[in-house]
């Protein structure tokens, strides 16, 4: 799904912040370029995953305190040197800070093999983009988490956006003592 529709933007972005994790400076120039055509509104960059906990550390708490953005969405590099971003994605994932654990999170990676996509998205990513990149990949990522956010999961061993994409009819024999319909849904209020 396209971001422009004869060069006219179908969404407005210029009050987005996003953040983008990446070592490279061929691809951090490549991905702002392509923010910057979406109109993304504020843009940051990180040049490996440590930096990228402390620029998210210092956003989320002023923006806690003043009246600053948070960072919105996480665009981030899969293999790099300092801090990788599976260790980033971990961090995100684990935080006890609300806006923190629930920020949406586009991996990229040159090497996506099927073990680091199921690793990724076992570890809570939203989307996972091959690299090259193209503006049209990029901007459907963006419009994916956008458009369709998938439901936050907290079970014993994974907290992250429903892996299932997809909803599929089940056909088989019914085993539940209590049908879905009759389950009370207790809500925790965190403090």
């Amino acid at each position: 799904m396209p971001v422009f529709e004869e060069n006219k933007p179908l969404y407005d972005l210029t009050s987005f912040n996003i953040l983008i994790v990446e070592d490279s400076m061929f691809m951090q120039n490549l991905v702002v370029a392509m923010l910057k055509a979406f109109g993304v509104g504020d843009i940051m960059i990180a040049d490996s995953g440590n930096e990228a906990i402390d620029i998210l550390k210092i956003t989320q708490a002023r923006a806690v305190s003043q009246y600053v953005s948070r960072v919105d969405i996480v665009v981030m590099d899969w293999l790099m040197k300092k801090g990788s971003g599976e260790d980033l994605l971990r961090w995100i994932r684990t935080h006890q800070q609300d806006s923190v654990r629930f920020m949406p999170v586009i991996v990229l990676s040159g090497y996506t093999t099927g073990n680091m996509t199921y690793l990724a998205r076992d570890l809570g990513a939203n989307e996972v983009l091959t690299k090259p990149i193209s503006a049209n990949g990029l901007a459907s990522r963006i419009v994916s988490v956008i458009n369709r956010p998938r439901p936050f999961i907290n079970v014993a061993d994974y907290f992250g956006p429903d892996r299932r994409r997809q909803e599929q009819a089940y056909n088989g024999p019914e085993r539940r003592i209590t049908k879905a319909e009759e389950i009370k849904v207790i809500r925790h209020d965190r403090a």
